[in-house]
């Protein structure tokens, strides 16, 4: 499904050197893949909601078209920073959608772990893992984006070691501290005294 790098590069270079037609090349590279990306994140989504993945990619597509000559190294680069916008749009979804309906008790199953099944639907507050990732990314800017690649993006620990220039090793401990961090950033208030 992934098209060649080469292909994308070029347009990219092209995108960077104000050619406006590149970022619909871009996207017509790596569409299939951005869809993947954005079905697994309905998935997680609770039933009924009405997001749908072509949407999602779509609202990404109109935030990069609105952009510039962006400073997108390669294909990794622009997936990373396309699985950021697909956190914003569903983030700026929820905070609208849900916004007179949140139960700040509500439990919250957080099973990050089954980011690669694309089959897994772990039930999570949208809006409680945004703030926690954002408090993370104040603590440790590296481990809030290896979450975001892997959990939002759908890169492998390995894509993600190979474009931060380190081995698999270090991002798979990266991706544990993290994983631990949001587990108890997430935890309903009541739930953190029994720690």
């Amino acid at each position: 499904m992934r098209h060649h790098d080469a292909d994308i590069d070029r347009a990219l270079a092209g995108w960077r050197e104000g050619d406006h037609g590149a970022v619909d090349e871009v996207f017509r590279l790596v569409y299939d893949e951005l869809r993947v990306l954005a079905l697994r994140h309905i998935r997680r989504l609770r039933p009924g909601e009405t997001l749908g993945p072509t949407a999602l990619v779509h609202e990404v597509y109109l935030r990069f078209a609105d952009r510039s000559s962006p400073n997108l190294l390669d294909r990794d680069h622009f997936v990373a920073l396309a699985a950021s916008a697909m956190r914003m749009v569903i983030v700026d979804y929820w905070r609208r959608k849900h916004s007179q309906k949140r139960d700040p008790q509500a439990p919250i199953s957080f099973n990050i772990e089954d980011v690669a099944a694309p089959e897994a639907q772990p039930t999570f507050d949208v809006l409680a893992l945004d703030e926690a990732l954002r408090r993370l990314s104040e603590l440790d800017a590296r481990q809030a984006q290896v979450v975001e690649l892997r959990f939002f993006g759908g890169l492998t620990l390995d894509e993600i070691a190979t474009m931060f220039g380190v081995s698999e090793r270090t991002v798979k401990r990266e991706w544990q501290k993290a994983r631990t961090f949001l587990y108890h950033a997430m935890r309903p208030l009541g739930d953190q005294d029994d720690a």
